[in-house]
């Protein structure tokens, strides 16, 4: 495939060398420094683009890549509350779009045991449950797009949970917020070089149970994401990760 890279940050370095290890080609790189060269022009060059840049650029690119008629895979977290919107984009364009708060393979398996798991959890409701997640200091949003995934997970699955309530944890902030019952607490943690680290954490009196994903490195985050764009690159439509990692076949 040729590649368009919409955003060349830590991500885009990482999901260019993994392309160039699965013979695709990057014909197209944009980021701050030449925001001019996102033209229509220069996106049709492109069988597919992948968009990891920021919550301000997203929609931004969304567009552009429906405007040229070229596939698109979203990385990028902190939009989704325009989802509808893009959404209806998409179908008005007869666009191809794939987004995931995750693209990668293992976070995925563990957002489809999440949910078997808190359906079990149902039948014990002595257990209170919240989620945790750890990422290095550079990151711009919180709760991380994972995180909520996961909450949310939780809430469809969940009877006694309703809506999920974010805490950030920093040294000159403590931990004294109140959380209803029917709330998921997600407790959120900065510290330097953690590419992403999320635990589910089920508590009662008499025991704790912990379910965790550690990321290693952001390797698994571009595979999945260069992954998607395989997927995505014939096909029409609005999908999520979940349509491309069938789980439940």
């Amino acid at each position: 495939m040729k590649i368009a890279l919409l955003g060349y940050g830590k991500m885009g370095k990482i999901i260019e060398k993994i392309a160039h290890d699965r013979k695709h080609e990057i014909v197209l790189k944009i980021d701050y420094g030449n925001l001019n060269e996102l033209t229509t022009e220069n996106l049709q060059k492109a069988d597919v683009a992948i968009e990891f840049s920021t919550p301000s650029t997203v929609l931004g690119n969304i567009e552009s890549c429906f405007k040229a008629g070229v596939p698109i895979v979203v990385g990028t977290t902190g939009w989704h509350n325009e989802m509808a919107q893009i959404k209806e984009q998409c179908a008005y364009h007869k666009g191809s779009f794939i987004y995931a708060t995750n693209f990668s393979v293992g976070v995925n398996i563990f957002f489809h045991v999440n949910k078997v798991l808190a359906r079990l959890m149902n039948n014990y409701p002595y257990y209170d449950v919240q989620v945790e997640e750890i990422h290095h200091t550079q990151k711009l949003d919180s709760p991380s797009g994972t995180a909520i995934t996961i909450a949310e997970g939780i809430i469809d699955s969940l009877d006694s949970k309703k809506e999920w309530k974010n805490v950030l944890i920093s040294d000159d902030k403590p931990d004294d917020e109140m959380v209803a019952a029917d709330e998921v607490l997600i407790e959120s943690l900065r510290i330097e070089n953690i590419p992403g680290t999320h635990t589910v954490i089920y508590d009662s009196e008499v025991d704790t149970i912990e379910f965790k994903h550690t990321a290693h490195n952001r390797n698994g985050f571009a595979l999945g994401a260069v992954l998607a764009a395989e997927w995505i690159k014939d096909k029409k439509g609005f999908y999520s990760v979940e349509d491309m990692f069938d789980f439940n076949n």
